[in-house]
């Protein structure tokens, strides 16, 4: 084999080489991306189906009920509301009328089956996105008659 052609297969190899764990690497962070949807865009029906998304907004004051480590409880972004079912131990931070971000999926029923609940970290605290939400929601709910 001629020198340059050892060269070339080399080169044509490394090439090939990274090709793939570019490709590995941008599936594996494309399967991980959670899309952020607003409630009121989760009942618009704009939720993505069969894939984790997260979901924001307040803690529906009165909505929280616990069934042994399931807890249910409604998010708000003050103009729609889904329900949200968790099982686990909730954050300390974690109460009714405060910001909070759950990631999961809808189930069959349209409620939302959280796997992460993630809560404010201090009273003037919300996460940005919630609090985009439920500024849009409330600038949207007075702008209609």
């Amino acid at each position: 084999m001629r020198p340059w052609h050892k060269r070339a297969a080399i080169i044509g190899g490394g090439l090939a080489a990274v090709g793939i764990a570019a490709a590995l690497v941008l599936n594996a962070l494309n399967s991980n991306i959670a899309l952020y949807v607003t409630p009121s865009e989760v009942a618009a029906g704009k939720a993505p189906h069969g894939q984790a998304f997260r979901i924001g907004g307040l803690v529906k004051d009165g909505s929280l009920k616990r069934d042994n480590l399931t807890v249910h409880f409604v998010v708000t972004d003050t103009v729609k509301e889904i329900p949200v079912a968790y099982t686990g131990i909730l954050p300390d931070l974690f109460k009714e009328g405060r910001g909070a971000v759950v990631q999961g999926k809808l189930d069959a029923d349209g409620r939302f089956i959280a796997s992460e609940v993630l809560a404010k970290h201090d009273e003037n605290y919300m996460p940005p996105e919630a609090k985009r939400a439920v500024e849009q929601a409330q600038n949207g709910a007075k702008a209609k008659p």
